[in-house]
C-alpha cells in the first residue's frame, strides 16, 4: 500500500514537472512571438544608405504605388513586414502625396506613421538670375512636382496674368530672386501665386512712390533693372548705369543696350556684339526699337531693383569699360567724352595684346 502511494506521488510529481516545462515552453514561444512581432513593428527596416533619403509620393498615388516606390527607391529591406504594419495602421486608405525624409534605421512603425501623417520635408528653392521663361519652368519642375506644361501655359495665358497686372511679356516680372520654401507636391498654380505674392510684398508703398517719382511703372523698373543686371556685377555702379539708360529713355534716344541684343538672339554666351547682330529684328533689340523692351531680359536681384529705384540725377548718356580693366565703367555726358574713354580702353587692350 505504501509503495502504491509512493508511485502515485512520483507520477504526480512527474506530471507537475512536465506541466511546468510545458508552461515554460509556451511562455518562451509566446515571448519569442512577441519579440518577433515587436521587431517587425519597431525594429529597423531601412536599407543601407546615408543618414537620410527622400521618398517621393506623387499626387494621385495609391498604396500599391507607394509599395512600388519603396521598392524601386531602395528604401526598405523587408516589404512584407512593412505591408503588414501598414495595413494594421490603415495606411492604405490614408496615402498622402509629398516628399518625406526617411532616416537610416527607421522602423516600419516610424515610416508608416510619417507617411500617414503627411508631414513633408519642404523643398528650399533658390532663385537667382533667370533669363527666360523656360529657365524658370525648368528650375521649378526639376525641384517640385508642379507640372511644367501647366506652368508654361499659365505664363502664356493673358487672361490669367491680367489679374496680377501682368501680360505674356511681363510675366517674369513676378519672379523676384530670393530663397523660397515649397512643399514638393505644390501645384503649378500655387507655385506661381507664391512668387506673385512675394512680388507684391516687395512693392511696398515706399518703393511704389520711388518708381512713380522716376516716371516708371513697377514693371518698367523691373525691365530696366534686368538690363542693368546684365551690364555689371558691381553693385556700386548700378545706379549710374541705370541713370544712363533712364536719361536716354527720357530723351527719346535708342537705349542701345548690348544685353538686349543677346536676349533677342537668345545667345547668352555671345562675347562680342557685331554689326550683323545689331540688325537682328526683335522687339527686344533696343538698337532697333525705342523705349524699354516689352519684358525683362532676366530676373534682376533685389539689389539691382533697389539701385534702379534709387537712380541718381546725372547727365550721363554713355559708358564703357574703364582702361584700368578693374571691371568698372567710365561714364560720359557727351559723345566726345565717350569716344575719349573708349580710346583709352582700346589703347589698354592693345597694350595687353588683346
Amino acid at each position: 500500500m505504501a509503495k502504491q502511494v509512493s508511485k502515485k506521488k512520483q507520477k504526480n510529481k512527474g506530471n507537475r514537472i512536465w506541466i511546468r516545462r510545458g508552461i515554460l515552453i509556451a511562455c518562451a514561444i509566446l515571448a519569442g512571438a512577441a519579440v518577433y512581432l515587436a521587431y517587425r513593428v519597431f525594429g529597423p527596416n531601412t536599407r543601407a544608405f546615408g543618414d537620410k533619403k527622400y521618398f517621393y509620393i506623387r499626387t494621385g498615388s495609391h498604396y500599391t504605388d507607394v509599395l512600388e516606390g519603396l521598392r524601386d527607391q531602395d528604401i526598405i529591406r523587408n516589404e512584407n513586414s512593412f505591408d503588414w504594419v501598414a495595413k494594421q495602421l490603415d495606411y492604405p486608405n490614408r496615402v498622402k502625396a509629398g516628399r518625406y525624409q526617411v532616416t537610416r534605421g527607421m522602423s516600419n512603425f516610424e515610416i508608416v506613421k510619417l507617411l500617414r501623417s503627411g508631414r513633408q520635408s519642404p523643398v528650399t528653392l533658390v532663385i537667382n538670375k533667370l533669363r527666360t521663361e523656360n529657365d524658370f519652368v525648368r528650375k521649378v519642375s526639376q525641384n517640385l512636382e508642379a507640372d511644367s506644361t501647366a506652368l508654361r501655359a499659365m505664363l502664356k495665358d493673358p487672361v490669367y496674368l491680367r489679374q496680377f497686372g501682368l501680360d505674356t511679356n511681363t510675366a517674369m516680372c513676378a519672379i523676384v530672386p530670393n530663397t523660397y520654401e515649397f512643399y514638393w507636391n505644390t501645384s503649378a498654380e500655387k507655385v506661381f501665386e507664391k512668387f506673385e505674392q512675394a512680388h507684391a510684398d516687395f512693392w511696398t508703398d515706399d518703393r511704389k512712390a520711388k518708381a512713380s517719382a522716376l516716371g516708371l511703372s513697377e514693371n518698367e523698373v523691373t525691365i530696366l533693372a534686368s538690363i542693368v543686371e546684365e551690364e555689371t556685377n558691381a553693385n556700386d555702379e548700378k545706379p549710374l548705369i541705370s541713370s544712363v539708360y533712364l536719361n536716354r529713355y527720357r530723351k527719346g534716344m535708342l537705349l542701345q543696350a548690348d544685353p538686349t541684343v543677346k536676349f533677342s538672339l537668345q545667345n547668352f554666351a555671345l562675347r562680342r556684339i557685331l554689326s550683323e547682330h545689331l540688325h537682328f529684328e526683335s522687339p527686344y533689340n533696343t538698337y532697333l526699337h525705342k523705349g524699354f523692351p516689352p519684358g525683362p531680359i532676366c530676373t534682376p536681384s533685389v539689389k539691382t531693383l533697389e539701385a534702379v529705384l534709387n537712380t541718381p540725377d546725372t547727365d550721363y548718356l554713355y559708358f564703357c569699360a574703364r582702361a584700368d580693366m578693374a571691371g568698372h565703367h567710365a561714364f560720359a555726358a557727351t559723345y566726345e567724352e565717350h569716344l575719349e574713354n573708349a580710346r583709352k580702353y582700346h589703347a589698354a587692350l592693345d597694350a595687353r595684346g588683346l
